[in-house]
């Protein structure tokens, strides 16, 4: 899913990334909300917030909003910074970094909700921990995929989608109608994804409450043994026929 990049990424390597990835981003969104009402996978609707409470002259409030804008950013910025530091080094993987940094968001979130570790964390920071690790995600796969995949909200592409909809009804040469599906099915897939671990993400918080998280970093744990374990077989493989 990340070990190729530029020309030698495929359609089925930007699928695989975005249907793992979203799904993650889903039960992400689905905690925040349920655990410290805050939606964390997106500052669209921070905006809105932070100028409401400049209106009401609620300043605080105003002030906690923006610092979860900037958290997002924060995480997108790092992780392009880390993406671009690593990728002129051979011994280390450019992605690496930023999903074990997601990994222990999320990891030290959820274990905050175990009462016998003693671990105090307000709401707030929270929030603005998951927040800084959606924007690493979303900055992480944005530049992976070369700004075809987007995991961590969907505003954006329900408005892409709407576009190619559109265009089906229109005559195309046959590459073009090929392309036109598949970039269809892409952020079908994404949207079924992303929606899929929220309605996981929920069932679980039932039962686990904040420690769902755990959850979500055990995955992506499993999505950084991907790529090791089929590069593993396909080495495996070639040998044999050797």
């Amino acid at each position: 899913m990340f070990r190729h990049r530029g020309k030698n990424r495929t359609y089925f390597h930007n699928l695989k990334l975005a249907s793992a990835l979203s799904f993650v981003a889903g039960i992400v969104n689905i905690t925040g909300v349920l655990s410290v009402n805050i939606l964390t996978t997106n500052i669209t609707g921070h905006f809105a917030f932070f100028s409401e409470e400049i209106f009401l002259k609620n300043y605080s409030n105003a002030l906690v909003y923006l610092l979860y804008i900037l958290f997002f950013l924060a995480g997108a910025f790092c992780s392009s910074l880390i993406v671009e530091f690593s990728s002129g080094r051979k011994k280390l993987r450019p992605h690496l970094i930023p999903l074990v940094i997601e990994i222990l968001i999320l990891g030290f979130a959820g274990l905050s909700d175990i009462k016998k570790l003693g671990i105090t964390v307000s709401a707030y920071t929270i929030a603005a921990l998951l927040l800084f690790a959606m924007g690493l995600q979303n900055s992480l796969v944005t530049r992976v995929s070369q700004s075809v995949v987007r995991t961590t909200h969907l505003t954006g592409l329900f408005t892409d989608l709407g576009i190619e909809l559109s265009k089906l009804f229109f005559k195309h040469e046959e590459n073009g109608y090929r392309q036109l599906k598949k970039n269809i099915m892409l952020k079908l897939v994404i949207i079924i994804c992303f929606f899929s671990g929220c309605m996981i993400g929920g069932l679980l918080y039932k039962i686990l409450h904040l420690k769902t998280l755990l959850y979500a970093a055990g995955l992506m744990i499993l999505i950084i043994r991907y790529d090791k374990v089929l590069y593993r077989y396909y080495a495996l493989k070639r040998k044999l026929r050797l």
